[in-house]
């Protein structure tokens, strides 16, 4: 057996299936071992690095199972990088499979291309040990084996994250020693894990303090969401009376019209969220790092230890008290300590009044009012965008969103009903992250009906996503709302603009090129049928909105 067959017979023992890519050089010569297997395994092929990182981010995001990105090391390490920060940021569990480009031992040469780390060379192990938690450098058949066994156990294991394996170029093809001196066993062994229980002891602290709050809030984080614990969370929340604020990656995990639903908190976040945290006598964060822009950056007035009450849940003990100091800690998963709480006796004679409290809270900052704004002739806001949303979303919808203005309109004023709706980039959060995004989360959930919501800036960097699309016969839609320029980065230039301003391109006209079809919407009532068409249309289709150039971001931030 070849180290290329025995790589791919590791993936495939461990649960992984599907594996997305732009080949070169080491991840050409691998693919032989896939055309092999090609009934067991499938092989996207994307049109970057960028995008192919993407999709695999965004498929580990989406199973809890790691995302396979496949490329060559001078272009896995740079382009490619974009998925991998992401997955690295937002804790996703994703393997990176890549090699040196060295072309059979020439590294030492200086061969264009080589990523050995030799004089002349980049350093593809380097770059790979800056933004994942485990990489390795197989330079022999069974260590490229092992590696990978290893890699798929830290992309999981405590909390989730990105995992690589950079293998010698010249190792790719040559066969697996019989004896190794390193000996080799199946993967099975090396995945078997069991969770940690929460401490019984201090979730029965967690439960005598939530008893004897007058305003507990609880902030809902990542872990909420690849726990997969956002109804256990509502229904929790709902018994108790407690409020439920959310962190970016923890948005839209529960029924954001639910009566304790308070929104996103944070600087780009609601206005009620960041009041409601801010009343609170309790908080409990549950798999969130309380970064600095979910607290507007540590104002003094949020977040107040010794002031408040803080209990925090994670994985990771070192992620509690990590950037606020806490009261109590509690080391486990968040749908354990949900289980554990739920079955605890709590005392609910304040759940009216803080049912109450809530309410008015709601009622005070306008909570789930999206405005109406006047725009040119011929364009749309921001908020129509979300309207239309709003009142378009099912329960078999998933919804992808990008960075800059689209994303903050959606993440202030769009209401999620159905937890887990939403795939959305919170790492690194870089533009371009929806298109590849929505084509990887139709291939992964083919059953559901996916929307991405992106800007024209992003929507240029990866709109090679949909060829992707359209090869594979996807039916996807992109909604691009095109305001000709980089929207959040003018607004916050002012009377000073500068090197933030596009032309106006028809990319209704630019998805036919690429294989699948396009619309142009003009006005506000044409959003919601647009949206409706669209998904009737089949294959890949993008939607492009004309949004007035003048909607700002400032116009629902927080800030």
């Amino acid at each position: 057996m070849k180290t290329n067959e025995a790589v791919l017979r590791t993936l495939i023992d461990g649960g992984i299936r599907r594996g997305f890519t732009l080949p070169g050089l080491g991840i050409t010569w691998s693919l032989r071992a896939f055309h092999e297997r090609r009934d067991e395994f499938d092989v996207v092929l994307a049109r970057s690095e960028q995008s192919a990182s993407v999709m695999a981010q965004v498929a580990g995001k989406l199973t809890g199972r790691p995302g396979l990105f496949m490329g060559q090391g001078p272009f896995a390490s740079t382009t490619g990088a974009f998925g991998i920060l992401e997955a690295y940021f937002s804790g996703t569990p994703m393997v990176v499979l890549t090699d040196t480009s060295c072309y059979d031992g020439f590294g030492q040469h200086g061969v264009y291309q080589t990523m050995t780390g030799d004089y002349g060379a980049g350093d593809v192990f380097a770059v790979m040990k800056t933004m994942t938690k485990f990489a390795t450098y197989a330079t022999a058949p069974e260590e490229a084996v092992y590696g990978m066994q290893l890699a798929l156990k830290h992309a999981v294991t405590p909390r989730p994250g990105p995992a690589a394996v950079v293998m010698k170029s010249n190792i790719i093809q040559k066969e697996l020693p019989e004896t190794p001196r390193a000996r080799l066993y199946p993967t099975a062994g090396y995945l078997e894990t069991t969770p940690s229980r929460p401490d019984s002891v201090a979730v029965a602290r967690l439960a005598g303090l939530i008893g004897d709050a007058t305003c507990p809030v609880i902030i809902a984080g990542n872990g909420v969401y690849m726990s997969r614990a956002g109804k256990a969370l509502q229904a929790f929340a709902q018994a108790n009376g407690i409020a439920v604020a959310s962190s970016y990656h923890g948005k839209g995990t529960i029924d954001e019209t639910s009566d304790v639903a308070v929104g996103m908190m944070g600087t780009w976040g609601s206005r009620t969220a960041n009041r409601m945290v801010k009343a609170a006598d309790l908080v409990v964060v549950l798999g969130c790092s309380l970064g600095a822009e979910y607290t507007r950056f540590r104002d003094a007035e949020m977040i107040r230890p010794g002031d408040q009450t803080i209990v925090q849940v994670d994985l990771d003990p070192r992620n509690a008290g990590w950037v606020v100091p806490v009261d109590l800690a509690i080391t486990g998963d968040v749908a354990d300590v949900l289980e554990m709480l739920a079955a605890t006796t709590i005392p609910n004679d304040r759940r009216a009044d803080r049912l109450k409290a809530i309410a008015a809270i709601r009622e005070e900052n306008g909570y789930g009012v999206i405005p109406t704004f006047a725009t040119r002739p011929g364009t749309v806001h921001y908020a129509d965008i979300i309207r239309a949303l709003e009142g378009f979303l099912t329960p078999d919808d998933l919804l992808t969103l990008d960075a800059g203005t689209n994303r903050i309109w959606a993440t202030t004023s769009l209401r999620l009903r159905t937890p887990g709706q939403l795939v959305a980039p919170g790492g690194i959060g870089g533009m371009g992250w929806s298109t590849p995004a929505a084509t990887g989360t139709k291939i992964t959930c083919p059953e559901r009906r996916v929307t991405g919501v992106i800007g024209d800036g992003g929507f240029a960097m990866t709109m090679d996503a949909v060829a992707t699309a359209a090869e594979r016969g996807l039916d996807v839609v992109y909604l691009v709302a095109n305001n000709a320029g980089l929207g959040m980065v003018r607004d916050n230039l002012g009377n000073q603009r500068i090197a933030v301003d596009f032309m106006d391109h028809d990319f209704a006209k630019v998805a036919e090129g690429l294989g699948g079809r396009g619309l142009t919407i003009t006005h506000a009532d044409q959003l919601r049928d647009a949206l409706e068409e669209a998904h009737r249309l089949g294959g890949p289709v993008v939607i492009d909105a004309k949004v007035d150039p003048a909607a700002s971001h400032r116009d629902c931030s927080d800030y």
